[in-house]
């Protein structure tokens, strides 16, 4: 199944520069699979401008965003898992969305709680009522 981060990237960055802003990701660098230059990280972290002009062959591939960008004059290929995105908003205003810090993935597992015995979920039953 398609992770449903990658839609919420897509939607944010064709909003963003669809209004002539331009659009950044916040990435843990820790993460695993995450190609960027580390002597531009802080703290586990890395701010990048997404911008069709910032960056080259930009795509939005299964698994990763995945583009080419300069960094100190140096062309470096740039490739970031999913969950290691941990937000994406325009530079200009701040609006966007983040997302919740997940280790291992992005889709929690499901816990006890989320699967009570006997598969019915906890309870009182339906509360609906006649309104006259």
């Amino acid at each position: 199944m398609t992770p449903i981060k990658l839609y919420l990237l897509r939607a944010v960055y064709d909003w963003a520069v669809d209004n002539n802003f331009t659009p950044q990701v916040l990435v843990d660098a820790t993460a695993a699979g995450v190609n960027v230059p580390a002597n531009y990280v802080q703290d586990g972290r890395i701010v990048l401008n997404i911008h069709p002009r910032a960056v080259g062959r930009f795509e939005f591939a299964a698994e990763a965003l995945r583009f080419a960008a300069r960094f100190g004059g140096q062309s470096l290929s740039v490739e970031v898992p999913y969950p290691a995105v941990l937000a994406i908003y325009a530079r200009e205003n701040n609006q966007g969305i983040t997302f919740p810090e997940l280790p291992g993935g992005d889709t929690p597992e499901p816990g006890p709680e989320d699967n009570p015995p006997g598969g019915k979920p906890p309870g009182k039953g339906p509360s609906l009522r006649v309104v006259k």
